[in-house]
């Protein structure tokens, strides 16, 4: 891993915005943040001064939750949600970077980004249920864990589908550039990993993670893995292989001009995602709350309005 004082890394992630909240975006902007800012004045420059992975309020928060970054499209809905389950509970700081980036952030105590130096401490983290049980394995972190979702992966491609990609076997060909998670970070890589070897073997993986990285037709991501999304949107990339999740809010909730290629069930992995309360929890009480809470029909509703599958 490296380290954490990554601004150019962290330029697409974290610092890509769409301009001034206040300024109708073209219809050809299609960066990030997707989601509502909160109230308050709006000032952005991108691309340098943008935020779109910090979530809330940062000064004297009542809870803090490091959220695996793919569920940053949740975030809005979910702690509207609960906040009008537990108003007394008004200040909250999310965070949406990769899992491994937050787990690596947790274990130095400190996140650097740009200039901002962040040393708050989470009281719930959530990510792949298998890495949750790894840092428990590790670190011995969590209190309590609750699995809440789960998701299957899809391949995004440009509207038209203009390279006939017909399935993950077609991403090993020379005309096709892919966008792929990094490994190095990201832990849906090893799960479309495991979908490529299902659907063609070892060597599958390989033209894809190795030949075709060498020669530059795939792309790891350098953070996060909704660079995908945003590359098959401005043309970089010709497909992408994403949580279904993130084809369906590109596609039904943005409306942005891509369809999904379905993975067949006997190539596909589907990840569970696991909340965690730390044992460290500075606030623990609303820790124990926001565990509560993920069980609730409210939250559930959330996440199946973004197409998330039940956990269970």
């Amino acid at each position: 891993m490296r380290n954490l004082r990554l601004h150019p890394l962290l330029l697409f992630a974290a610092l890509a915005v769409a301009g001034s909240a206040k300024a109708a975006a073209p219809a050809t902007d299609f960066l990030p943040p997707w989601n509502p800012p909160p109230a308050g004045l709006q000032f952005s420059v991108p691309p340098f001064d943008a935020v779109a992975d910090l979530h809330g309020d940062i000064v004297d928060p009542q809870l803090v939750v490091f959220f695996a970054g793919n569920q940053f499209m949740v975030v809005h809905d979910l702690m509207a949600a609960f906040q009008q389950a537990h108003p007394q509970i008004r200040r909250i700081f999310v965070e949406t970077l990769p899992p491994g980036i937050l787990a690596k952030q947790i274990e130095g105590g400190v996140l650097v980004m740009g200039n901002l130096r962040i040393t708050l401490k989470p009281d719930v983290y959530t990510a792949g249920k298998g890495a949750v049980a790894d840092q428990q394995k590790r670190h011995d972190w969590f209190a309590e864990r609750y699995d809440y979702a789960r998701n299957p992966l899809a391949i995004l491609v440009a509207r038209g589908n203009p390279k006939h990609i017909g399935g993950l076997a077609d991403l090993g060909r020379a005309d096709v550039r892919v966008s792929m998670p990094n490994p190095a970070w990201e832990g849906i890589a090893r799960q479309i990993e495991a979908s490529y070897r299902k659907a063609g073997g070892e060597a599958l993986d390989r033209t894809i993670m190795q030949t075709k990285v060498h020669d530059g037709s795939t792309f790891l991501t350098h953070v996060h893995h909704r660079q995908s999304p945003l590359r098959v949107l401005q043309g970089q990339s010709d497909a992408a292989p994403v949580w279904s999740t993130e084809a369906y809010f590109q596609q039904q909730i943005l409306h942005h001009p891509v369809e999904t290629v379905a993975i067949p069930a006997a190539q596909n992995v589907t990840a569970t995602y696991t909340a965690a309360r730390m044992k460290n929890a500075p606030h623990e009480q609303a820790a124990k709350d926001f565990l509560a809470f993920m069980h609730s029909p409210a939250a559930q509703a959330v996440y199946r309005k973004y197409g998330f599958l039940p956990a269970h």
